[in-house]
């Protein structure tokens, strides 16, 4: 059992190292030499040419959390199986455990629905910044239906998990 408690702090540790790695990559901003256009030209032009290889390295680093985060999940099923068979069981352990278990979805839940949201925002701020150009280029709206969208998560009162949403 400490066995597989020391690989889920290691994996757990990985995983942090890989999402600073990639903050890092993903934080960088265009600063150009001085103020002049020739300056402000070559360093987007800079960047354009290093986007492309960042992005790979953003991808690759995102597909080595979601593998790890996997490997971390199953690791936890893991050791919880060897502590439910270390124990006898009662009703009122099954009991917690299911608890448990509940508030952990729920966890994952208002996790995902933080990042949804987030990425509404900024799909909304696009579409604000493009909205006009594209209808006078299509005669048509970019996106519609914006304006009501919600997003589901869970608010506990006590020991009640109630599924409520919030409007972005």
């Amino acid at each position: 059992m400490d066995q597989i408690q020391a690989e889920i702090e290691a994996i757990i540790s990985q995983i942090e190292v890989l999402q600073r790695e990639r903050d890092a990559l993903t934080g960088s901003d265009i600063l150009p030499e001085n103020d002049s256009p020739e300056a402000i030209a070559q360093a987007y032009r800079h960047q354009a040419r290093v986007a492309a290889q960042v992005s790979a390295e953003v991808n690759g680093i995102d597909n080595a959390i979601a593998a790890l985060e996997n490997q971390l999940q199953h690791k936890q099923r893991q050791l919880r199986q060897l502590q439910i068979n270390k124990r006898p069981f009662t009703q009122k352990d099954l009991l917690e455990e299911s608890l448990q278990n509940a508030y952990e979805r729920a966890d994952r839940i208002n996790e995902l629905a933080r990042e949804l949201a987030e990425e509404l925002r900024e799909l909304k701020a696009i579409a604000y910044d493009l909205s006009p150009s594209y209808w006078q280029l299509y005669h048509k709206p970019f996106i519609t239906g914006l304006k009501g969208v919600s997003v589901p998560f869970f608010r506990s009162d006590g020991n009640v998990l109630m599924l409520t949403k919030f409007i972005i």
